[in-house]
Order: C-alpha cells, then structure tokens, then sequence
C-alpha cells in the first residue's frame, strides 16, 4: 500500500474509532452516532462501509477482543481512547478481510493524530503485530460468553437454561442474513432474487449486495424486515377498512404490513423525525397511512378495532444486527422500560373497542419484557383475555411458542440446511382479545 492508500484509509478507521468510544461513553445506538460523525469524514459510500462493518465487529467481538488486548499488554492500559483504538485494529486482524500490516499502521498513524497519545505508537505497534501472529490461538477460543455482558448471561441462564442460554450467545457471533417482506407473491420474489423463502413468509437474501440494487427496489415490492419482526402484524390479521392503531410505529415496517393488508392506520410515535423517515419509507412502497407525533400514554383517540404496540424494549433480541446494545444497556435500563411498557400497555387496552384485538410485542429476549408484562398485564385487566398463537400462524415453528401460547423466538431458531442463514431475530409477542361486549 503506497502513501496515499495509506492516508486515505485512515478517515473509515478515524470514524470507526470514534464511534466505538462515544456509543459507549454515551450508551446510544452506534448507528445513530455514525449518522452523527459520519458526515464530518466526507466518505465515500465504500469507506462508510468499511466504518461501519470494523465498528460492528468490534463490538460483536467484544469481550474476545478485551481478553486479547488483556493478554498481550504488560500492564493494564487506563486510557480508554487507547484501548478503542486497539479494540478496532485487533477487530481488522481477527475478524475482516483487512492485511494486518494496512490495520497496525493506521492505527499508529491515527494514535499520532491525537496529541495525548502520541506516545503510544510503539505500544500499538508492538501489540497488534503480536495479535496478528497469535491470530490462530485467539481465535481458537471459542467460550460464547466471552461476548456477553454477564446481566444478560445471568438473565438467560436464569430464564432460559444454562444449554439454550448458551446457544444464544453463540448465535449472536454469526453475521445476520438480510430478510424481506413482500407486498405481493413472496415464492415468485424469492426465486426473482436468488433468495429463500422462510416458513414465516419472508424471503431471505443468500448474496450479500447493495439493497438498493436490487430488483423491486424501486417500484416498492419489498422492505427489508427481519422475519420475526414481520411476525407480529400477521398475528394481529388485519382487515381491509379496519381502524388500526400501531403505537410506537417508527421505522415502520409493521406499519407498512397493516397498511398492505388495505386497513386504515394510525402511526404513532413520539419522535416526529422518525416518523417523517417513516413516511419516507412508505412513500417509496406506495402505501399511505396516518401520522401522529406524540407519545403514545397522551393518545386521545376513539377507539380502535386493532391495535400493535410495538413497545419501546432493551433490544436485545436484535444482538445479531446491533451487537453494540448488549454493551449500552444494562439492568436499570430494562426496570424503567418494563415500567414504561406496563403503561403503554394500559394505554393501548383503553383505546380498544369491545372484541378489538392489541397485539403486545418486543425485540428482546428478555422475561421482564415478555412472558413477565403480558402475565402482569392480564392480571391487571380482567377485562382481556389472551388468544393463543397457533403453529400454522408462524409457519409450523412450535419451538417458538411458550407454553401460554406466546411467542418468543430466539436467535438460535431457524436452523436451516444452509447453517449461515440460520437464525432469526429474538421477539416476543403476545395476542389480546377485549372481551367486554
């Protein structure tokens, strides 16, 4: 790599590096701090790429990576902006198709950019060669848990089992497929783009390429959509012309699916910024709904034959996608929004009509979030009563279903013949019938 290659690669490891150390030293998301810094770089869509995939590994490989780091400094390192720098050159080396020399020297270089720790080039030198000779032996170590924070370990252990909590952690080391939801003949969809067609009704890309490229893009056949996040909307069979309320809407692929289903929807969100993107989002699929920008506990609104409340959660049933949210979230986080979605929960039952139908769901893994709120939640309203999910609603999947009839699916189900595009995103979801006449 001449001089200028050199230079030039060192505005996507520069925005890398930045972004690790704010999402941790803020715990928000990492793809809104790289919207956030990203246009500071004056990237090209490639090297934005490149950012964002050395930033994701880095924090899916976390835990692996710290103990790398630990084993080959000779003290400890306190400097925190050293140790990211060190995290996303080790993250190149192990775990990208990056020359180890063009990951150490950037990072010696991006190391003299920053005046406290301009000293540190020989350090960084000497350790991430060291990481690269000794890639095999790091590599080789293959303990799961290494990548988890240990209140999620004790929380799947706990609700899960010491065996399916483990295969958890190890799914979540796995690159996500990327999954559609179609407007119209999703068989026909599938084999027009080369991918598969998932029991749930989704098609699943197998060749990794540019979304936008590709056919259907344009005219708004499909949306990107993990496959058990487009779940949730089937169980709530939404009817043309009824009045839908989904709260909490944005980005608004549930929203997309009731509104293909020809119903009358309300999106709502606190958010009036995403909700414009989602406006944006259902304008490119020739679908139109209405918006409201307000939090959902202050709706004042007739009430509604169905509802989706798509309740703000921990996340981390999206590990796969968002490998940050395990190291931004802790145990506080998922007491306030437990208490946040037993509110929403309230709310929504009062915006139903009598026999109207609330669908409850969440992008976690969870018990706070899901099989515990829904329980609380029937306890609290008599006047609710849960319709079971059944196995051909959710394309024979029995293994995603509790024993109450909810679902939970985890990101070790799915395994398909093709093990790489095994998995699916971790939700749960729970279907209400209003029983008052």
């Amino acid at each position: 790599m001449d001089q200028s290659q050199e230079q030039a690669g060192l505005g996507p490891r520069r925005l890398a590096w930045n972004a690790v150390t704010e999402t941790l030293k803020r715990r928000v998301p990492l793809d809104d701090v790289l919207d956030e810094l990203g246009p500071a770089e004056n990237l090209s869509s490639r090297d934005e790429a490149l950012a964002r995939a050395i930033a994701i590994v880095t924090f899916r490989r976390l835990g692996t990576i710290g103990q790398a780091l630990r084993d080959r400094l000779d003290k400890a390192a306190r400097d925190e902006r050293l140790l990211h720098l060190l995290a996303i050159g080790a993250a190149q080396i192990l775990y990208l198709d990056v020359p180890d020399h063009a990951a150490v020297d950037t990072a010696v270089q991006l190391a003299q950019s920053e005046h406290r720790l301009k000293h540190a080039g020989g350090l960084i030198n000497a350790v991430l060669r060291r990481v690269a000779r000794e890639r095999e032996a790091i590599l080789g170590k293959q303990d799961a848990w290494l990548d988890t924070p240990t209140w999620l370990e004790e929380g799947w252990v706990s609700h899960y089992g010491e065996e399916l909590a483990a295969k958890i952690a190890a799914a979540h080391r796995a690159m996500p497929s990327v999954d559609l939801t179609v407007k119209g003949d999703a068989a026909a969809w599938a084999e027009r783009l080369g991918g598969i067609l998932l029991p749930t009704g989704s098609v699943r890309l197998t060749e990794r390429t540019a979304i936008r490229d590709l056919p259907g893009y344009d005219e708004g056949a499909w949306w990107v959509q993990d496959t058990a996040a487009a779940i949730p909307a089937r169980l709530l069979r939404p009817q043309p012309g009824e009045r839908i309320a989904d709260l909490c809407a944005a980005p608004g692929g549930k929203t997309a699916q009731l509104a293909a289903a020809g119903a009358d929807v309300l999106a709502v969100d606190r958010s009036a910024k995403r909700l414009k993107r989602l406006e944006e989002n259902l304008a490119r699929l020739n679908l139109t709904v209405a918006t409201r920008a307000i939090d959902a506990e202050k709706l004042d609104e007739k009430p509604f034959d169905a509802i989706l409340l798509d309740a703000p959660c921990s996340a981390t049933g999206t590990i796969r996608r968002h490998p940050d949210v395990a190291w931004t979230k802790d145990g506080d986080d998922l007491r306030k929004l437990a208490a946040l979605q037993s509110r929403l929960l309230d709310k929504a039952a009062s915006l139903l009509k009598p026999g109207g139908r609330l669908v409850y769901c969440t992008c976690s893994l969870e018990a706070e979030e899901g099989e515990i709120q829904a329980e609380a939640f029937l306890n609290r309203h008599p006047e609710m009563k849960r319709e079971p999910i059944t196995p051909d609603e959710i394309g024979g999947m029995t293994e995603c279903l509790t024993p109450a009839g909810d679902l939970r699916t985890l990101p070790c189900h799915l395994d398909l013949p093709d093990h790489d595009r095994s998995g699916l995103d971790g939700f749960f979801a729970a279907r209400f019938i209003h029983s008052e006449s």
